[in-house]
């Protein structure tokens, strides 16, 4: 590099991404984030969204949806979106490289750098797309075990309004995620990267149980820090300096 200026090829620095224009100029430079992703998957009714929830607040993680985010590419009434909202008529499978590239998408653009993955991958061809697109290698897998009888009787039980929340559609929704779902959990475990979670218990055991995989990551607001904001928050001081270590 000589006088901020590359050729096109060149290497830029460990760490940054440099922006090079055809000319040859370098026109931006950001810190690169290494992103931290922790799939996670079980059956309907396993009770992994509330899990996830709960480590959203407590350590700072963005809680991404594929199905989520494929929705909102449909409402968005752009050109990609029509093409998923066709496909999705038509009865055909929208290609992996398509959800991947939205997951991919939404992680560059977030400020965070913490992810929680629900409900994915939901079968092998999703998990090698996913390596081969973002070449992000996930912290581990967070699987909710849970039997399908309690799985089935939480489903009933729900009062959300849900028009696939009844008993034919629920055993159709168990069949697929044990013949797609399964073999995912089964090719990370031979990488030691699984930890089973006894989804069976209410809500708040479960998630002592989760906590230690998560010891390593900083929990979000945290210590005196945390309560300064709250202070801030409830006492509406916005606008007053408040000394705090960087």
């Amino acid at each position: 590099m000589t006088n901020g200026v590359h050729a096109l090829g060149d290497k830029v620095e460990a760490g940054l991404v440099e922006k090079v224009v055809e000319s040859g100029t370098t026109v931006a430079k950001a810190p690169v984030k290494e992103l931290k992703v922790v799939f996670v998957l079980g059956g309907p009714g396993s009770g992994k969204g509330t899990q996830c929830a709960k480590i959203v607040d407590t350590y700072g993680f963005e809680h991404l949806s594929a199905g989520d985010l494929l929705r909102a590419e449909i409402n968005s009434g752009n050109e990609n979106g029509t093409m998923i909202q066709n496909m999705i008529k038509e009865g055909k499978i929208v290609p992996a490289e398509v959800t991947v590239k939205l997951l991919e998408k939404a992680m560059k653009e977030s400020d965070n750098d913490k992810f929680l993955i629900d409900g994915f991958p939901r079968n092998l061809d999703n998990r090698r797309c996913f390596d081969e697109v973002t070449g992000i290698e996930p912290q581990f897998i967070l699987f909710f075990e849970c039997p399908e009888e309690v799985m089935e009787k939480r489903l009933l039980g729900r009062n959300q309004g849900r028009v696939d929340d009844n008993i034919e559609t629920i055993r159709k929704r168990f069949k697929v995620f044990i013949e797609s779902s399964l073999p995912v959990v089964s090719h990370y475990e031979e990488c030691g990267k699984v930890h089973k979670i006894d989804a069976t218990k209410n809500p708040d055991e479960v998630f002592e149980t989760i906590k230690p995989l998560f010891q390593n990551f900083k929990q979000k607001d945290s210590g005196i820090e945390g309560e300064l904001v709250e202070a801030i928050k409830k006492h509406n001081l916005v606008d007053t300096p408040v000394p705090i270590s960087v």
